[in-house]
């Protein structure tokens, strides 16, 4: 079964495959058992294991490599931390085209991106197919459970990147976003009075917004959109509104996207992430850097309060959330999206 989405001018289109389940469900491996709050338990006595997550075999690999020499962290670490926030982390990737930026030999090593799912894969990995504007057609895998999660951190997917638009029309975006990145010289303190300067500016204009750490050097700001104007739209809202906000603030930030050309000790706030295809480390992300730190939805008092990165990281992030819950539930809520149109037809 596939779904079809509408067309649009740059991508042309995107179709979901669905790939039901075929074979028996295995038994669960040995030591396999139950993790945090009913989640998979990775075992760790077992390098290599097939593990039965929910009626579908996962063969997950290397489970005993070190992804953090200098925390002794390893890659069964790293898909436990997976299984363990699914529950908060799925709703948000839900039927998204996720783009692979694997680390095959952990945090600190090199890196490629991949788009189309490999071959072989499970039969039960959904895939997005998009269209580009050079008419090549891509498949991306779809993480829609526990299972495809793993198999795709099992790849050595460290964080996740999905699409900014569902595949049902992956050129109409469901949230408008700002991403806050420290120049040359510039300061973490910086950033947080960025957020909360782009935040007055966003409510000036109507706009509810949320903050999530970036994971990385900055902080993420989010506004969830009515579906409706193109990719192309919301990027030069995007664009606007930045250009706006630096003008108000001009010792503080920039939106000079070529970095030859940025000012030093500014915050640059980015606006081409919401350009044609590119992505962002989704909330709950694991991000490859220093102390393991996480994408964490944070609320509006924290960022004036201050904090640092490294604040939240991998081995309390799960406790943080048992706490408040998910934080990012705003950006998947129906109701209280922000309707754009009047400010594109401006």
């Amino acid at each position: 079964m596939a779904r079809r989405a509408a067309a649009s001018a740059r991508p042309g289109r995107a179709t979901r495959n669905h790939h039901p389940a075929t074979r028996r469900p295995a038994q669960p491996s040995k030591g396999a058992g139950k993790g945090a709050a009913g989640a998979p338990r990775i075992p760790r006595e077992q390098n290599d294991v097939t593990l039965a997550v929910a009626g579908r075999e996962v063969r997950l690999t290397n489970l005993g490599k070190v992804f953090w020499p200098d925390l002794g962290v390893t890659k069964g670490d790293l898909l436990q931390y997976y299984a363990d926030v699914a529950p908060v982390l799925l709703p948000h990737l839900h039927d998204r085209a996720m783009v692979m930026k694997r680390y095959p030999n952990g945090a600190y090593g090199d890196f490629f991106f991949m788009k189309r799912a490999p071959t072989p894969r499970p039969p039960w990995i959904e895939t997005c197919a998009i269209e580009h504007a050079s008419g090549n057609v891509i498949q991306f895998p779809v993480i829609q459970d526990v299972a495809a999660l793993l198999w795709v951190v099992n790849l050595g997917c460290i964080d996740l990147n999905q699409w900014y638009a569902t595949c049902d029309d992956v050129d109409r975006p469901d949230s408008l976003h700002f991403d806050l990145d420290p120049t040359d010289g510039g300061t973490f303190a910086q950033i947080l009075e960025a957020a909360l300067v782009v935040r007055e500016a966003l409510g000036d204009l109507g706009m509810p917004s949320h903050a999530k750490t970036t994971g990385s050097r900055g902080i993420h700001v989010y506004v969830p959109i009515r579906r409706g104007p193109t990719q192309h739209e919301v990027w030069e809202l995007a664009r606007r509104l930045s250009e706006a906000v630096v003008q108000r603030h001009p010792t503080l930030l920039t939106a000079v996207y070529a970095k030859a050309r940025r000012p030093k000790r500014r915050v640059l706030v980015d606006y081409n992430q919401n350009a044609w295809g590119r992505t962002l480390a989704s909330v709950y992300s694991v991000r490859p850097r220093p102390h393991a730190p996480v994408s964490m939805p944070v609320t509006w008092r924290e960022v004036e309060q201050g904090f640092a990165i490294e604040d939240f990281r991998m081995d309390n992030a799960l406790r943080r959330i048992r706490k408040l819950g998910d934080l990012w539930l705003p950006l998947l809520a129906p109701r209280s999206r922000v309707d754009l149109a009047p400010l594109i037809d401006r």
